[in-house]
């Protein structure tokens, strides 16, 4: 009996070893295995993270240039309606001072004093009026009423082959058209 309890010692400590040995060699390939998740894990979050930093840079780079997109709209917009603005201004102060009879008169007076004779000059009846009254001693000028003219005059010469107008809408052309350039550098 005692050989049976010597040999049932004997297996039951093979067994036990063997089991801690299988059980130490679990745990081993288990802690490996772990090991390789948690690498694996590691290098995806870096992955990850590394993909989200690019993308939040790739958006600020985005939203940077949508920002200065807008800002040179809005300069180009406020440019073009300050430009709008002032260029009716300018008309409506050209129309009224041309509307102003003595200022109507001494234009088309200045203008022709260097004019051979026979041209004609067109403006409005009330303008008309007061450049023949203006014009009265110098009868080679013949003044027409033209009622499309608001403000301002027109001469034809050499039989009304030449024509220059002196519309408040075409000065007021030619006075934009001068101060555009500073207007645009003042507007940045």
């Amino acid at each position: 009996m005692e050989e049976l309890q010597s040999l049932l010692e004997k297996i039951n400590r093979d067994g036990v070893e063997k089991a801690e040995a299988e059980a130490a060699k679990i745990i081993a390939e288990a802690k490996a295995r772990a090991g390789a998740i948690v690498r694996e894990a590691e290098a995806e979050a870096k992955k990850i993270v590394a993909e989200a930093e690019k993308n939040a840079a790739d958006f600020a780079e985005r939203a940077a240039e949508s920002v200065r997109q807008a800002a040179r709209d809005t300069v180009i917009s406020v440019r073009e309606s300050v430009t709008a603005m002032l260029e009716k201004l300018l008309t409506e102060n050209v129309n009224a001072a041309l509307a102003d009879g003595n200022t109507a008169v001494a234009l088309p007076s200045k203008a022709l004093e260097d004019l051979c004779s026979g041209a004609e000059i067109a403006a409005s009846a009330e303008i008309a009026a007061a450049i023949k009254a203006r014009l009265a001693d110098r009868g080679e000028f013949k003044v027409v009423t033209d009622e499309s003219i608001d403000a301002g005059f027109s001469v034809k010469i050499d039989n009304g082959r030449i024509e220059h107008s002196f519309t408040g809408e075409v000065i007021a052309g030619e006075l934009a058209k001068r101060l555009r350039g500073d207007l645009a550098a003042m507007l940045g």
